[in-house]
């Protein structure tokens, strides 16, 4: 899964203050909150006695998930980073295991009909870069960084458009009657506050996605259409420069962009010291804490009164094209082969840093395995006369961990057409246990599952219940989540494009994204039932008589 626990401990500072299946049952299940959801029809998968959805699951094993797991994040594959050596290793692997099974290739491009290539940019910083307001330079890495890319290659002046918080929720925006389209802006870390240091913007005083997060103001900024955003915490319990130095070694690792992406998922991001803020607003410490109350008492945006003073600012960036790929696996339906089913996991990790290697046992070698031997399940049940009546493609992307590349691309340049892909079920960490979890029954996390579709929901508690039950969590569809999980694995660039989604996920942990997260604590026999849900709802949604319908479009 995407994130960087070190980067987002920082902002957290900085910010803190089947054919064969013809008999139907009437399925009656309940909502998280206990009251009964819609009725549907739903096929029981049943034929002359047999249950070949459980024939099948029955494939997926905790030993077959070992053996492929235990190729994927071994130390020889080097951690799979994107566009190396490891990751090309991975995607082989998937490649031939798909080819093995008997699935299809349907690439129609390049020499490998299992590999969808596509180019990425390797992107570092380069050096002497500097940034100037009025007389006075800032250095790099001690007043002022960088994330994601940057369109000042060449010194540029900068009269960035003050938006305070940079907030837009029913009842506040700070964009209201303030065009920054095209524009560079100015916005502060953190959310309105109140005693105690309670969010003001949230019921219960806890902190929202815009106290913990610059991304969702980032994204917000995106949306808006600014070219960058700058950003800067006048928090007097904030360290700028001791925060700095605890990430200014993952700043300087290599980062990668998408070739040929006109329009990034998100702005670029800058990160300014307070001192740089206050030289840029033309302003004092005293008037900007001022400024800050009267926020927190109006508990509305406050009209500032700030001179902004141009900065002028370098930041380049070095370049190097790489390639890289997704792995594609198709079974092809029967009576309903025009609808497609995407099942999908990433098989992309973080690579070699400091001489460890981060094998992402979890993270998502957990998910990669799954996909796999589930394609190997629906591909002996094709062999054997039991093939799905709609199509599946098993999607293994690359790219995730560096902004889900993977999946955007292939939602740019889909082998089967958006229109006739009916679903896209993502497995991403399903081989863990989560501190929320620990010594409770089996679970998994189902994120997006209704977002969309409130049928696949449905499905999803049916096949759960028939075929399970594990505890299936939904706390984080909450579109407060501070966590915005539902936007960080690569069902969201489905979800994008009104494709309906069910996110399968174990939760963090404290190997998440380190060198420790191994395959010797991979819990298999939870893995094993989490992959087999997977399976039977693909199963059932494969086969029943109708897709299902676009009919929500929850936050």
């Amino acid at each position: 899964m995407n994130k960087t626990p070190l980067l987002l401990a920082f902002l957290a500072l900085a910010s803190a203050v089947p054919a064969h299946a013809q008999g139907k049952v009437k399925v009656k299940s309940k909502s998280a909150a206990g009251k009964p959801a819609t009725k549907i029809k739903t096929t029981t998968g049943k034929a002359a006695g047999n249950d070949w959805s459980v024939k099948y699951a029955d494939q997926v094993t905790a030993e077959r998930l070992r053996t492929h797991l235990a190729v994927l994040a071994s130390d020889e594959y080097e951690g799979r980073e994107t566009g190396q050596k490891g990751q090309h290793m991975a995607a082989d692997y998937v490649a031939k295991q798909f080819k093995t099974a008997g699935l299809t290739g349907p690439v129609t491009t390049g020499t490998d009909p299992y590999q969808q290539h596509f180019d990425v940019e390797q992107v570092t910083w380069a050096e002497g870069n500097t940034l100037k307001v009025g007389s006075t330079s800032y250095d790099w890495l001690t007043d002022f960084y960088g994330l994601g890319d940057s369109p000042f290659g060449q010194e540029t002046s900068v009269k960035p458009v003050f938006v305070g918080y940079g907030i837009e929720q029913d009842g506040y925006s700070d964009y209201a009657g303030v065009d920054v389209k095209g524009k560079d802006i100015l916005v502060l870390l953190g959310e309105p506050t109140g005693d105690g240091g309670k969010a003001l913007l949230s019921a219960d005083g806890a902190p929202t996605k815009w106290g913990t997060d610059y991304r969702g103001k980032a994204q917000l900024a995106t949306q808006k259409g600014a070219r960058t955003v700058f950003f800067v915490s006048f928090n007097p319990t904030s360290n700028f420069a001791k925060q700095t130095g605890r990430i200014a070694s993952y700043i300087a690792r290599p980062s990668m962009v998408m070739v040929g992406n006109d329009k990034p998922s998100r702005v670029p991001s800058f990160f300014i010291s307070p001192a740089v803020g206050l030289a840029v607003l033309g302003t004092t410490d005293a008037a900007m804490q001022a400024y800050l109350g009267k926020i927190n008492s109006t508990k509305q945006p406050v009209a500032a009164t700030f001179t902004v003073v141009p900065m002028l600012i370098k930041a380049e960036r070095k370049r190097e094209k790489l390639d890289t790929q997704n792995v594609l696996g198709f079974i092809e339906g029967t009576d309903k082969k025009a609808d497609v089913i995407v099942i999908s996991a990433h098989h992309d990790h973080l690579g070699k840093h400091d001489g460890q290697i981060f094998n992402g046992a979890d993270d998502d070698g957990s998910g990669t395995s799954a996909i796999i031997t589930m394609a190997e399940a629906f591909a002996r049940a094709k062999k054997e006369g039991h093939g799905p009546r709609r199509s599946l493609l098993f999607l293994s992307v690359t790219g995730e961990e560096k902004g889900l590349f993977g999946s955007e691309y292939y939602s740019k340049h889909p082998i089967f057409p958006l229109a006739s892909t009916e679903l896209d079920l993502n497995v991403d960490m399903i081989g863990r246990t989560d501190v929320e979890h620990e010594g409770k029954p089996d679970y998994v996390y189902v994120i997006g599952s209704d977002k969309l579709a409130s049928q696949l929901k449905v499905i999803l508690e049916a096949e759960n219940k028939q075929y399970g039950p594990i505890d299936l969590d939904y706390r984080f569809d909450d579109p407060n989540d501070p966590n915005r999980f539902y936007y960080r694995s690569d069902h969201y660039n489905f979800a994008v494009n009104k494709v309906p989604v069910a996110f399968f996920f174990n939760g963090v942990h404290a190997d998440y994204h380190q060198q420790s997260d191994e395959i010797e604590k991979i819990e298999f026999a939870k893995m094993e039932k989490r992959a087999r849900l997977v399976f039977h709802t693909a199963w059932e949604l494969a086969n029943r008589d109708g897709r299902i319908v676009v009919d929500s479009n929850k936050p």
